[in-house]
């Protein structure tokens, strides 16, 4: 397949290098001194039982330059997401269509209202991995998954054949009829541990060893499940529990990626991770008292503070 990665950081990089070692005809978006050390040296992927490298590598911050394509995998973060698919009406052929992987359940909805919501295709993946230098991508661990599916539940064509392409590159991929769900069940905990994280300036350990923190993390959890269930989202009867139990199996050291950006003074993506919580709630009628104070406290900080 002809494939265009939106965003090749640390998500997209990964699964970028490893469909284009499998033979896929695959162009890396990226910028900076990252796309320059990938048109240089190509990408580099180390992982905790090797490494990978795909050199020569197809890389240019130009989605012009690149013609139709296949299909787009699309990980930019959630506050580049217009700007990004705006950029792509030039790889759409007649066919092409976006698989978006990104945090939160707001991207598909975003990059529809561009390019046409029967182009995109929604998802999450599982991975840990980070963009550790220019040109060089560090995985860790063993997950490496993505699951994605048509937005009406469909079991589409196009769906199985990225599936294939995936399946064949080594990647553990899922076309769910399900997605929705699925992408609610990562959205839940992510969004709970990252404005805890963030709004506390704490790793999740010291925040449940708190009474007060811990009955907060509960709240916010019962607020999220609230706000889905509202939506329309077939979430589990004891959902609550799940991910409960999810954020209480973290690492007591585990940072979000949201806390992470706001030490380093770089923009987050609060607008649709707890924002966003307390805007469905407030639309739907569902409190979320939690989401709301959350969203408050972080927004004076949401652009970022860094200087180049």
């Amino acid at each position: 397949m002809k494939i265009a990665i939106m965003g090749s950081g640390g998500v997209g990089g990964y699964f970028g290098a490893k469909l284009a070692l499998a033979g896929n005809d695959v162009t890396f978006i990226a910028r900076g001194a990252h796309l320059d050390a990938i048109r240089a040296n190509g990408l580099r992927v180390t992982t905790d039982t090797g490494e990978m490298t795909v050199n020569p590598a197809k890389a240019t911050d130009d989605p012009a330059t690149i013609g139709p394509v296949d299909v787009v995998l699309f990980t930019t973060k959630l506050y580049d997401t217009t700007e990004a698919a705006e950029s792509l009406k030039p790889v759409m052929g007649p066919e092409t269509f976006v698989v978006t992987v990104q945090n939160g359940v707001s991207g598909a909805d975003l990059i529809g209202d561009v390019l046409g919501r029967d182009r995109v295709l929604a998802g999450s993946t599982y991975i840990i991995s980070h963009l550790e230098a220019p040109g060089l991508i560090h995985h860790m661990g063993q997950f490496q998954r993505i699951v994605f599916g048509e937005v009406d539940g469909t079991l589409s064509e196009r769906g199985k054949a990225f599936a294939t392409t995936c399946a064949d590159a080594g990647i553990d991929v899922d076309f769910s009829d399900k997605v929705l769900t699925t992408m609610w069940e990562k959205f839940i905990p992510l969004t709970v541990m990252s404005g805890m994280t963030a709004l506390t300036r704490m790793p999740i350990g010291p925040i449940l060893s708190d009474p007060e923190l811990s009955a907060m993390v509960d709240a916010a959890v019962a607020e999220a499940v609230a706000v889905g269930r509202a939506q329309g989202v077939p979430l589990h009867e004891k959902a609550a529990d799940r991910v409960q139990k999810t954020v209480r199996a973290a690492p007591y050291d585990t940072k979000s990626s949201m806390l992470v950006d706001l030490e380093r003074g770089k923009k987050m993506e609060l607008p649709w991770l707890s924002a966003t919580v307390a805007k469905m709630g407030g639309e739907l009628g569902v409190p979320t008292p939690t989401h709301a104070f959350i969203a408050a406290a972080l927004k004076l900080h949401a652009g970022g503070t860094a200087r180049p």
